[in-house]
């Protein structure tokens, strides 16, 4: 598991050809004879976002692009005596393009994944797998990364388990030690073995079951680091990086948890971590009041991190000043942390660029793009309406309405001739792209006339495949107070307070078509954020009725919903997969394409099923888009107005109750 691989294209550790017209960074002006500056840096969660481009705006892009990252990548390069560079995960699936090339053209022996072609183009050192990599199945899988001029570890996954994580057989290396030549402060060149392991969260059996069941197994992230960073010592490895395709979450370690990376960080050995899978930002403000971290300083529990953002937004930096004895031995000294933009935010809700596009990386994957363009531009029917998402989280929302009418119609066909046929059938569908961390313009926005793919994959993003579970009424209650979590608690009389909690992905927010309901907003939530049980007593949802009739708890349901969410995606009552009783082969965008093209000419009128209990005297704020202004007068549910700019770009609106 020991690696060694030619320098290419662009510079590795030794610096670069550009180093004389930049300023070193202190640490390498500064290292003593006996000092050697290490810079590492990442990429997360690129979602096959190589281009700065929005597929489905079809418009370029300013935000993303590892075309941009690239840029970074070679001044930091040219900063530093020696660098690292590496993936932490999430890079095959999440765009258009990655779709087109797993549905469409498909990846035969031999062939190079675009994504894959630019990583190499780069230079990348090594990367890790992430949850996503998993969504198109494992022959994609291994044949995408098959392709790659850098090795890919992943520690915690194996086709075969032992009696430990050692004895396993993982489906890929489970780390790789990479041997390097470093210069310190006084020129001289010292030999170290560079040790990276990789992570990918367990959940993964849930999310893709129909992919890994009965293929491989998911062990817990912090137990099999236990195992193998002293197996990686053992080997030689001098300074050992976690590639944690995991999240900054609770300080407190709980078995098989996803977001594992701060009690990751106490296990002995470790020196650096590498985080994602939140699209967040560390070290940043959004951390600083988690346990464990210093949100200033980038480190977890003292040690080193960093969380580059996602589809190339930031490039995640970390500085170690080591220290060599006269008999080899290593250990870091000092670090510094931080992640680097490739484009800030001017004035009103303007997007300035700080770098440009590196023309070799876009050069190598530009017929992809090309064809990817072809594809997504391909109309498969028309809408009468426009869908968009700019209300999602506070109306009954046409984007969802018409996700929710295709899962309706498709379930309704495959339980015919079953022994569920004749059961009400009922639909479960999110609004996943409503801003939140995707910024003011990640909205769904599809105008009235043609739908083309891009449509489809912007109302659906994920490859999710088609699931129905049943269910109780008792349980479809609890199902929507699992989804009411997205709102805070209101107290009745006040005005313009806060309605959205911001901690609840917008993907949880689960509204059920085929029943109607209130919910009340001054009644506390009955579950966290994570979906545990928190207060058995609590009743947001109010009125919950069925073709006019209270909802009897006893009676049986047929929901049609996703694998991510029918397999304990979210953690929702009903659907921790136990409940399942028809897997589809079809992914959910599928149908919603074949069910436009059945329509020909759909309406996708929000049919108001759900609303909030009335609080006289009561007012609330939330954020959406700044477009949202063209459609506030489809928002005949609410009494709503704009109330001006809110932070970071986002409009403002007021919601009298």
């Amino acid at each position: 598991m020991i690696g060694t691989r030619d320098i290419g294209r662009r510079s590795f550790l030794g610096g670069t050809a550009a180093a004389g017209l930049v300023a070193l960074h202190p640490f390498s002006a500064r290292a003593a004879g006996n000092q050697v500056h290490l810079r590492l840096m990442e990429t997360t969660d690129l979602h096959v976002h190589v281009f700065p481009y929005d597929y489905y705006a079809d418009r370029p892009s300013d935000t993303v692009g590892l075309a941009r990252t690239a840029s970074i990548v070679d001044g930091i390069r040219a900063e530093a005596t020696n660098s690292l560079l590496v993936d932490n995960g999430d890079f095959l699936q999440g765009n258009p393009m990655g779709d087109y090339i797993a549905y469409e053209r498909g990846m035969k022996e031999g062939d190079v994944h675009p994504v894959i072609a630019a990583m190499n183009a780069l230079g990348f050192d090594a990367s890790t797998l992430g949850n996503h990599e998993f969504n198109y199945g494992l022959d994609f899988l291994m044949k995408s990364v098959a392709g790659a001029d850098f090795p890919i570890v992943c520690a915690n996954v194996a086709t075969e388990t032992g009696a430990n994580p050692r004895a396993d057989k993982t489906l890929l290396k489970p780390y790789v030690i990479l041997e390097r030549t470093l210069t310190d402060g006084a020129g001289r060149a010292h030999p170290i073995r560079i040790g990276l392991v990789g992570f990918v969260p367990p959940q993964i059996m849930n999310w893709d079951r129909k992919h890994l069941e009965g293929k491989v197994e998911a062990r817990d992230i912090v137990r099999t680091a236990e195992a193998y960073v002293p197996e990686m010592r053992e080997a030689g490895a001098d300074i050992v990086i976690a590639l944690s395709h995991s999240g900054i979450g609770p300080a407190a370690y709980t078995e098989g948890m996803e977001n594992a990376s701060v009690p990751l960080a106490r296990v002995d050995g470790i020196d650096a971590l590498m985080t994602g899978h939140s699209h967040l930002v560390f070290p940043g403000e959004k951390y600083a009041d988690f346990e464990g971290l210093d949100a200033e300083a980038g480190t977890i529990h003292g040690k080193p991190a960093v969380m580059g953002g996602f589809w190339g937004s930031h490039l995640g930096v970390i500085d170690l000043m080591l220290e060599v004895s006269d008999s080899g031995e290593w250990q870091v000294a000092t670090t510094l942390s931080e992640a680097r933009p490739i484009y800030e935010r001017g004035e009103g809700r303007s997007k300035i660029p700080l770098v440009e596009s590196d023309a070799a990386i876009l050069d190598s994957a530009r017929e992809a793009h090309e064809e990817t363009l072809a594809y997504v531009r391909r109309s498969v029917g028309r809408t009468d309406a426009p869908l968009h998402s700019y209300f999602a989280l506070v109306a009954d929302d046409p984007s969802v309405q018409i996700v929710s009418q295709a899962q309706l119609w498709y379930i309704g066909q495959m339980m015919r001739g079953t022994e569920w046929e004749g059961l009400p059938i009922l639909s479960a569908a999110a609004p996943f792209k409503a801003g939140g961390r995707g910024g003011p313009e990640y909205y769904t926005d599809v105008p009235k006339g043609d739908v083309a793919i891009k449509n489809v994959a912007d109302l659906y993003l994920y490859p999710n495949t088609v699931r129905a579970v049943e269910i109780t009424g008792a349980q479809l209650k609890d199902w929507l107070e699992r989804s009411a979590g997205m709102f805070n608690r209101i107290t009745p009389g006040e005005a313009d307070q806060p309605l959205l909690n911001p901690s609840f992905p917008s993907y949880n927010f689960d509204v059920i078509d085929g029943v109607t309901y209130e919910i009340d907003l001054s009644q506390p939530s009955k579950f966290d954020t994570q979906g545990e049980l928190i207060d058995a007593e609590a009743n947001r949802i109010a009125d919950l009725r069925f073709e006019g009739r209270p909802v009897d708890p006893e009676a049986r349901f047929v929901v049609a919903t996703n694998n991510y969410r029918a397999s304990g995606g979210g953690s929702f009552p009903g659907a921790m997969g136990d409940t399942v009783i028809f897997e589809g082969p079809d992914t959910n965008r599928d149908v919603i394409v074949r069910y436009i093209v059945e329509q020909g000419t759909i309406s996708p009128g929000a049919d108001n099923n759900w609303r909030f209990k009335a609080m006289p005297g009561t007012s609330v704020l939330f954020e959406t888009g700044p477009r949202a202004s063209e459609h506030l007068a489809d928002v005949d549910s609410l009494a709503i107005e704009e109330a001006g700019e809110g932070p970071e770009g986002f409009s403002r609106y007021r919601i009298t109750l």
